[in-house]
């Protein structure tokens, strides 16, 4: 019987117009409310990634400053080689390392054996309570190539200990520098 009265009410609210508008209503409300807090989450995820490239970038730039600044004094030591000015060049951007979790599983069915592996993140709550992967380590780029230009650049003695020095500094090959001289 409670059936046939609830059929009874959803019946009763069906027929009535100003029920099946106010219903309508309260629908559309709740797919907005909903659409619109997708929205919102979304922006706040995207402005912390993007704020999180902008370190990352920021940081390289301050890698590279750095090791232009330590070169160029190492180099201002040199005889022939006081007035040297220095650009380095990286492979890429730095690499973050992740903390990974992995689950082995075998299987053995008679004769076959299967080995399944699975590889996750490991994952932490923010302050914010968004989740996030946790970063192990930041790995720093790789040095491509270093241009040294100076007044002497042109004689053979100061060019090999430019080269020399730099190579040492960075440990790279001879065929990564360029030392020029200047007019």
């Amino acid at each position: 019987m409670k059936t046939d009265e609830n059929k009874s009410i959803f019946t009763k609210l069906a027929e009535n117009p100003s029920a099946r508008k106010g219903i309508v209503i309260a629908g559309i409300l709740g797919i907005l409310l909903i659409f619109l807090s997708g929205l919102f989450q979304e922006r706040g995820s995207d402005g912390e990634e993007t704020a999180s490239s902008e370190e990352t970038s920021s940081g390289v730039e301050e890698y590279t400053d750095a090791l232009q600044q330590k070169l160029q004094e190492i180099l201002s030591r040199i005889s022939g080689a006081e007035d040297a000015s220095v650009m380095i060049t990286l492979e890429k951007d730095a690499e973050q390392v992740y903390a990974t979790e992995e689950k082995k599983s075998t299987k053995t069915d008679g004769d076959t054996t299967d080995d399944d592996a699975q590889t996750s993140y490991i994952l932490i709550k923010d302050s914010n309570g968004s989740q996030k992967a946790l970063k192990i380590t930041e790995v720093l780029p790789v040095v491509q190539g270093v241009v040294v230009i100076c007044r002497e650049g042109d004689d053979p003695q100061v060019q090999q200990k430019i080269t020399d020095a730099v190579t040492t500094a960075l440990h790279i090959s001879s065929a990564r520098v360029c030392v020029i001289g200047s007019d």
